[in-house]
């Protein structure tokens, strides 16, 4: 097949961004750094796709792609249908491993209308300002209202499978239904199918892609490649967020594991009290549970050279506390937690690790911008 490459900016029309953030120093324990803005103006920014050559393609939730590259943007058209309503419209942006060879791009979107919606996954090439190749991949097998809890998250593993996360879309007895996708973490192969060696794939009452189950809202998820782990943060409502190490065909407890109250009843979920944790032996509990109302989102795992002092290290965001979180985990506890944030710049909406080994933090809503963290100089 013919290598295709991507060609950022030809002779096309571009907008520069006209807005500019300021640079923000870090005083953290190990190491000086700063936040440096590298793209402006979003509008609704939900994920990030850094390719090679500083090549940034970014999604909105109101369900566009722009493209950032040398300063300048580029509005990207060619998205199939989707619906924008609450918490769904277009989710998260992935590049593939192989990016390089073959220029798949992968994303998640609420497939559908004012009716019904279901979060879905497909994938396309860039080639200039246009998506080319659609297809999609997937679609969860439960449509539902649109707009609450859709996720998504998009992560790979070692093995080219990819992870996604699907919320469970307001209705939360719906992630203890193991023939829902909802409420879950999928794993899937390139093309959107179960992977053969899928903890559940033969299992009966289990559909063949989920990998794990039990989940609210999982809107950051990371792969640590080195150690074998799958780190997500879970949004629970009224606090209690958390942090979880994601067991492949494993129960998370969502609702029945919660300190949490339901949101939608406004009252404690049944049988369970404030305060306490019942914990079954096949539930699986958070390795940590954030005191305040944090509203995770967006995950990294630190293995970059920019960081030697963080290295395994977890950096967490925060959509309601605007924050940004350092965790140093060892052997399953949390041994360190540093806020790294003295001033809040907007909800935190991602963190990732690009391929420089730089991370890049994602904040912000109708005015967002993407930023570089950096040793300071």
């Amino acid at each position: 097949m013919e290598r295709l490459y991507v060609i950022p900016l030809l002779t096309l029309t571009v907008a520069v961004a006209t807005a500019h953030a300021e640079e923000t120093t870090l005083d953290t324990a190990h190491q000086d750094l700063r936040l440096v803005p590298v793209a402006e103006n979003l509008e609704q920014p939900w994920g990030v796709a850094i390719l090679p050559g500083e090549l940034f393609v970014l999604s909105e939730r109101t369900g566009q792609i722009q493209t950032f590259y040398n300063g300048e943007r580029q509005r990207v058209e060619g998205l199939p249908g989707l619906h924008v309503e609450g918490q769904g419209g277009l989710l998260d942006i992935a590049a593939s491993p192989d990016y390089p060879d073959t220029g798949w791009l992968y994303f998640t979107y609420s497939s559908g209308s004012a009716d019904s919606t279901a979060t879905a996954l497909a994938r396309g090439r860039l080639a200039g300002d246009r998506l080319v190749e659609v297809e999609e991949l997937f679609e969860q097998n439960r449509r539902s209202e649109p707009g609450p809890q859709a996720g998504s998250r998009l992560a790979w593993m070692e093995d080219d499978t990819l992870l996604m996360s699907i919320g469970d879309r307001g209705t939360p007895g719906r992630a203890q239904n193991t023939m829902d996708h909802a409420g879950s973490i999928l794993r899937l192969d390139p093309q959107g199918l179960a992977p053969l060696d899928n903890p559940l794939l033969e299992e009966a009452g289990y559909l063949p892609r989920i990998y794990s189950w039990g989940h609210r809202h999982v809107l950051g998820l990371a792969v640590d490649q080195e150690r074998g782990h799958v780190w997500a943060v879970e949004a629970r409502p009224n606090g209690d967020d958390e942090l979880i190490r994601v067991r492949p065909g494993a129960n998370h407890g969502w609702p029945e594991l919660t300190l949490g109250e339901d949101a939608t009843t406004g009252g404690l979920l049944e049988d369970i009290t404030k305060g306490t944790i019942f914990i079954e032996d096949d539930v699986i509990p958070p390795v940590h549970r954030f005191e305040e109302n944090v509203s995770p989102s967006g995950l990294a795992v630190v293995n970059g050279e920019h960081y030697p002092h963080w290295q395994g290290n977890l950096l967490v965001g925060g959509l309601e506390s605007e924050q940004l979180y350092r965790f140093e985990v060892n052997d399953g506890e949390v041994v360190e937690m540093e806020e790294l944030l003295d001033e809040p710049l907007g909800p935190v909406r991602e963190v990732r690790q690009g391929p420089d080994g730089y991370l890049y933090v994602l904040i912000g809503n109708e005015n967002g911008t993407l930023y570089r963290l950096e040793p300071e100089a």
